[in-house]
């Protein structure tokens, strides 16, 4: 086969495997645009696009639609090729599995639920005296706590008893990060797994078949083991 029909075949390839997941890569390239921007930018100049598109109390008061969904197409640090691998473990089979609109919900019950009620503890912070009012104004953007409710609805994609296992790691890194740091985005980053677990009743009846069934990690492992010695 030439070089012209392998390339041809790889784009084929290339362009099933994201027409599969039209969302979380329209996401990816929106992120990709929104990261390039930033680095291409003065530092104080990045902080004015990043604060008023950021979700902090001031902004949930006033425009809350817009930030929103502003501070979901910005990366909040880790890089977007880090994100790439993390949307193509997470948002790419979740959104094969339940279908693009389902998906979208779980994301968006994640990204706002999270968002408010970590906002919301903030908020009690402040006018409790243990943080300053200045904190009102506080950057809060990023794609983590929409990925972290992802991440906790694959629960229900892995067949037992290890959808236990990955849930009880979740709930260890996101509980762990919350226990030790018991700032407003580790709250919001817990809720948003909490948030995850609960769009269960979304999962209901979705066939796998377009995912290749329940994830079994010891039959992938034993498939990937097979080719290896053959």
């Amino acid at each position: 086969m030439s070089a012209a029909n392998q390339a041809r075949r790889a784009a084929r390839a290339a362009w099933r495997y994201v027409r599969r997941a039209p969302g979380t890569f329209i996401w990816l390239a929106i992120l990709f645009v929104t990261t390039l921007i930033l680095r291409h930018v003065s530092p104080g100049f990045a902080d004015g696009i990043l604060e008023k598109r950021s979700t902090n109390i001031h902004y949930l008061s006033q425009s809350p639609v817009r930030v929103l969904i502003s501070s979901a197409l910005w990366i909040a640090g880790g890089g977007w090729f880090f994100y790439f691998v993390l949307y193509n473990v997470f948002h790419v089979p979740t959104e094969r599995w339940l279908g693009t609109l389902r998906w979208l919900g779980v994301v968006l019950v994640a990204h706002v639920g999270a968002t408010y009620l970590s906002e919301g503890v903030l908020l009690w912070a402040i006018n409790h005296g243990h943080a300053p009012e200045s904190a009102r104004y506080t950057l809060d953007y990023g794609v983590s706590y929409a990925l972290a409710g992802v991440e906790a609805v694959v629960c229900y994609l892995i067949v037992s008893p290890w959808r236990y296992v990955y849930l009880a790691g979740l709930l260890f890194f996101y509980g762990s990060a919350l226990w030790s740091g018991r700032t407003f985005t580790d709250v919001g980053h817990f809720t948003a797994v909490l948030l995850g677990l609960a769009c269960y009743p979304l999962t209901r009846g979705r066939s796998t078949a377009g995912v290749g069934g329940p994830f079994d990690p010891v039959a992938t492992v034993r498939r990937l083991w097979r080719r290896l010695r053959t």
